[in-house]
């Protein structure tokens, strides 16, 4: 996997909200007083923003958050930004990135001391290059890492030669450098980040470009709008790689073919080439990076290599005209956003093999019919399956052992889910506008109902809440207008706020024996509920808990009740206000608009 996702999120400014609000890298947490972003997927940190910093830092190889150990990969752009008394830092070997921004401001950028030769270094990384660099410069080749932007806006560096041991030549690397004439790309570099060479020497060499595309040693490094609208990569020799986002942007590319040299498509590649019809992909590419084809929403043909190990976040995200995708079983993952909104997709068969499919992945693919899970599914993410509007039938494999937030928001004609033995959360939202949904059986070991978990299932008549259910959240069923009989689980001791409000057609509930509280609003608007007999655990009726039950004829309240909220049975038109001894707390407006005695 491309393990650079969080920064490159923050670099693509036009990524929109929605598909930032898919990519959870899960939370940022503090280790010996260093705060790092965390991908909880991939178990791997990121050095985020540290302002404060003085003295010398020890960035570890490992970090030790809650229950899991994560491996540093990445410092972020801003992460010692400023840091005046930062003196020194420990890098460590498990580094694959390091902004040279990073250290802009900082003690150890202004120390004339740890700069050689025009050159900042930090355990063997290449960080910054100034003024007084060698204008031929050949990179030792104890050099194990360059910053992105190491050589940004250097005009005097002329030539550079690279180790054969480095393998990745990052973002904006030698951007700017005006006076660039050639800079020798070893081998053994496997990927090339966005803008390394633009605005360079080499860039403005039109020498160096064939048709509309600029190639340095074998790579295709960055295109132009001269670029053909039927694009086939010549060159004298094979090309071996191309930059991330090389094409991104070629409105008049309307089809691509790869040649066989190519065995990763890198992240953005294709990025907003919108008028992108048709991509020939040899079967030698082994990996499709993040965001590879996002926006191409013309896109109609791209079919992956059968042996294909991993298909990038966001790869073919809003590819709305994509009708058909055959994933290699090779995938174990299906990424973030991977066919986000891809709405003419109409079959997808899933890897054999599928262990995840996380945030987001097939949210929108509103003409998919049927997704079948695969036995081995382990894992599914926020908003997996939202918006696949026109599914019926979804059963969650065995291993799947809870419904995540959103899951199925949205998808207004699934009338059928079948859930594991085992499951015990229904997160929030997950089944939240499901208007078809008509029966839900919840296994006997569900512990949790989310916030709006059911809301807006329209046609729900029937809910089998099973006695180990503890949390029942605030709206889970607010909203479902066919609910007509409840039960409330043996286990429940609070009833949230709303869990049942606007159930327009609910005529009963069996109050569980040791439920103590009923939040506010909880039946607000229940107006075919005639009767309720409560049971003598309950202690206190919140706020609007009963509000605008019309039909609200009989209640039978406990003998130990102390505490009616405000306005909890008011507009009850048809209850007769009944008389409480003076310990019972009544607050204002509780019997408002009822039938006085």
């Amino acid at each position: 996997m491309d393990t650079f996702t969080f920064a490159l999120v923050r670099k693509f400014l036009i990524v929109p909200v929605v598909l930032c609000s898919l990519l959870c890298f899960g939370e940022e947490a503090y280790y010996q007083d260093v705060r790092y972003t965390l991908d909880n997927n991939y178990l791997t940190a990121e050095v985020a923003s540290n302002p404060k910093l003085s003295g010398e830092v020890l960035i570890p190889e490992t970090i030790v958050a809650g229950q899991n150990t994560y491996t540093v990969i990445a410092i972020s752009d801003k992460a010692f930004k400023g840091c005046k008394k930062l003196t020194n830092i420990v890098l460590p070997k498990t580094l694959q990135r390091v902004y040279r921004s990073a250290f802009d401001g900082t003690g150890i950028m202004s120390n004339p001391n740890n700069w050689n030769e025009g050159c900042l270094w930090i355990d063997s990384v290449l960080i910054a290059t100034d003024k007084t660099i060698k204008p031929r410069f050949e990179v030792p080749a104890s050099t194990r890492l360059i910053a992105a932007g190491a050589f940004q806006g250097n005009k005097t560096i002329i030539r550079v030669e690279l180790p054969n041991t480095l393998t990745r030549i990052d973002h904006e690397t030698f951007r700017d450098c005006k006076n660039l004439e050639k800079v020798e790309i070893p081998t053994s570099v496997t990927s090339i980040g966005e803008d390394a060479f633009t605005g360079s020497g080499i860039y403005f060499n039109e020498n160096k470009w064939k048709k509309g595309a600029l190639i340095i040693d074998d790579c295709v490094v960055a295109t132009n709008d001269e670029i053909p609208s039927k694009y086939i990569f010549k060159n004298k020799t094979p090309i071996r790689l191309i930059a991330e986002k090389a094409f991104a942007g070629r409105t008049g590319l309307h089809s691509v073919t790869i040649p066989s040299s190519i065995t990763v498509i890198p992240t953005a590649a294709f990025y907003n080439c919108l008028n992108l019809t048709d991509v020939i992909i040899p079967a030698e590419v082994k990996e499709v990076g993040n965001f590879a084809f996002y926006g191409c929403e013309r896109l109609r043909f791209a079919t992956l290599p059968r042996d294909l190990q991993r298909l990038g976040m966001g790869a073919f995200y809003g590819c709305g005209n994509l009708k058909e995708q055959v994933l290699s079983d090779n995938l174990e993952v299906l990424e973030q956003g991977v066919l986000f909104m891809c709405h003419s997709l109409k079959q997808l068969q899933f890897p054999a093999h599928l262990r995840r499919i996380d945030n987001g992945a097939l949210a929108g693919c509103s003409s998919i019919e049927t997704l079948k899970l695969p036995e081995t599914l382990e894992f599914i993410g926020e908003k997996a399956f939202a918006g696949c509007s026109i599914i019926r039938e979804l059963t969650l494999p065995p291993l799947v052992n809870s419904v995540p937030k959103q899951m199925c928001q949205g998808c207004s004609r699934l009338y059928r889910v079948n859930l594991p033995d085992g499951l015990y959360a229904i997160g929030d939202e997950a089944f939240e506008g499901c208007l078809a949904l008509e029966r839900v059986y919840m296994p006997e070991t569900t512990f949790r109902i989310g916030q709006r978990a059911f809301r807006n299932c329209q046609q729900l008549r029937k809910i089998y809440l099973v006695d180990h259910i503890h949390l029942l959240e605030t709206g889970a069923f607010m909203e479902c207008k066919m609910l007509e009989e409840i039960a409330l689980p043996a286990n429940l001791d609070v009833l949230q706020p709303e869990v049942f409000n606007q159930c327009v057609n609910l005529t009963k509930i069996t109050f569980n024996s040791g439920l103590l509280e009923i939040k506010k609003g909880a039946f607000r608007h229940c107006r075919s509920l005639r009767e309720v007999q409560m049971n003598d655990s309950l202690r206190i009726i919140g706020e609007e808990a009963f509000m605008g039950c019309k039909n609200l004829r009989k209640v039978a309240f406990p003998r130990l009740l102390n505490r009616i909220g405000n306005s909890a049975f008011q507009d009850c038109e048809s209850f007769l206000q009944p008389l409480f001894p003076p310990e019972v707390k009544i607050g204002k407006n509780a019997f408002k608009g009822t039938r006085k005695p």
